[in-house]
C-alpha cells in the first residue's frame, strides 16, 4: 500500500480495476477543509488518461512492475520473438501486446523494455528513435517546398510516415516512436 502523501512521477497503483502510473500530481492544503493530492494517471496497459483527486493520506495498492531490457530477434508467422539481454530467455509476443510501435520493429533492435506484472507482459516501450530506410516513396518534385509539407514513405518495416521532399528511396531516416514522426536523415 501506498499512501497519496507519497506519490511521485512513476509511481504505479492499482486502481479503478487497471494498472495506472502516476504522471502528475499536486498536493493542495486549502484554507478551509482537508488537504487532497490532485493527480493525472496513465493507464499502462491501454495508455489512457485520467484526472483524479485523492484525499490526503488516502492509500492505495502499489503496483510492482518488472522491466527486462530486451532485443527484437525476428517474426514468425504472427508472434514476435525478443530475448532478455541478460539472462538470454527468449518470449514470443503477439502484435497486439506491443502495441502500436509494433510498425517499427527490425530485426536486431535493441534497447527495447518489456514490462510485467505478475508474471503477465503488459506494455512493451521502444527506444524513443528508431533508425529505418526508406524502401518506398514518391520522387520530389522541383519547387514543392513552398507548403513545408511533406511526403508519404514507406519504410523497410512497412510504416508509413511522412517526410521532407529531399528524402529519397534507399535514405536511412530517424523516426521518433511516440510521435511517428521523422526526426533527420541518417
Amino acid at each position: 500500500m501506498i499512501s497519496t502523501n507519497d506519490f511521485k512521477t512513476g509511481v504505479t497503483v492499482l486502481y479503478n480495476n487497471g494498472i495506472w502510473q502516476v504522471v502528475e500530481f499536486l498536493h493542495v492544503k486549502p484554507g478551509k477543509g482537508s488537504a487532497f493530492v490532485r493527480t493525472k494517471l496513465k493507464n499502462i496497459e491501454t495508455g489512457n488518461s485520467l484526472e483524479v483527486t485523492f484525499r490526503a493520506g488516502e492509500k492505495l495498492p502499489q503496483a510492482v512492475i518488472e522491466k527486462a531490457d530486451m532485443q527484437y530477434l525476428y517474426k514468425a508467422g504472427d508472434a514476435f520473438t525478443f530475448m532478455d539481454t541478460t539472462s538470454f530467455e527468449q518470449i514470443e509476443l503477439e502484435a497486439p501486446q506491443i502495441g502500436d510501435t509494433v510498425e517499427f520493429l527490425k530485426d536486431g533492435l535493441e534497447g527495447i523494455t518489456v514490462l510485467r506484472y505478475d508474471g503477465k507482459v503488459i506494455g512493451v516501450e521502444l527506444p524513443t528513435s528508431v533508425e529505418l530506410e526508406i524502401s518506398d516513396t514518391v520522387p520530389d518534385e522541383r519547387g514543392d517546398t513552398s507548403s513545408g509539407g511533406g511526403k508519404p514513405a514507406t519504410l523497410e518495416t512497412g510504416a508509413v510516415i511522412t517526410v521532407p521532399f529531399h528524402i529519397k528511396i534507399g535514405d536511412t531516416v530517424k523516426v521518433d516512436t511516440r510521435t511517428r514522426k521523422y526526426v533527420t536523415r541518417v
